[in-house]
């Protein structure tokens, strides 16, 4: 059976990493894991509040740890995480009676934990989760594909099937509506 580190399969797609998963090798896992940790954290970092923040990163990996089995490939690994991200997210929301404001942490919160300009980077995050929760859903995934996923405009538009000014423009207007709520 061939070993992931063989110097051959230095960088193994994320479909044979899948299949040797499947094939009984679970440490193929640990590959995928640390391959999308970063854009997984740091998506989940712009929605939910700090305190929750590697929580619901752990609750989403061990889902996709639980359902990787039945991964049929109709999608990319990444598309998949990402719904199944997008999932988290809200079924932690869900679960905290997401009825009324955003369950932020309140701004005094923020202060009290740090000081000087920490304390100022803490409330800005918090204005922001707040605006992008008031967004419709296609301008929060527009800009958390742009700036927590670090995608280009044209990895957008293929991803998205929509053609390269149509991205930009929707994006222009998500910007415009975030600033809207963020000058509230």
């Amino acid at each position: 059976m061939e070993n992931i580190t063989n110097p051959i399969l230095q960088d193994p797609s994320d479909e044979l990493l899948i299949q040797h998963f499947k094939d009984g090798r679970k440490d193929s896992f640990d590959l995928l894991y640390y391959r999308h940790l970063p854009k997984v954290y740091k998506r989940v970092r712009y929605i939910v509040p700090e305190n929750d923040v590697e929580d619901v990163t752990q609750e989403i990996f061990i889902a996709a740890l639980n359902s990787l089995s039945s991964f049929r490939g109709d999608a990319k690994f990444s598309t998949w995480l990402r719904t199944l991200t997008n999932h988290k997210v809200a079924e932690f929301y869900r679960k905290r009676t997401r009825k009324q404001e955003p369950p932020l942490s309140p701004l005094s919160d923020a202060s009290a934990h740090t000081t000087g300009s920490t304390s100022r980077i803490m409330e800005e995050r918090v204005y922001l989760q707040r605006a992008l929760q008031d967004l419709p859903e296609n301008y929060k995934e527009i800009i958390l594909l742009r700036f927590a996923e670090d995608m280009q405009f044209n990895e957008i538009a293929e991803m998205t099937n929509q053609n390269l000014e149509a991205t930009k423009s929707l994006f222009r207007r998500a910007i415009a509506a975030l600033r809207t709520h963020l000058e509230k």
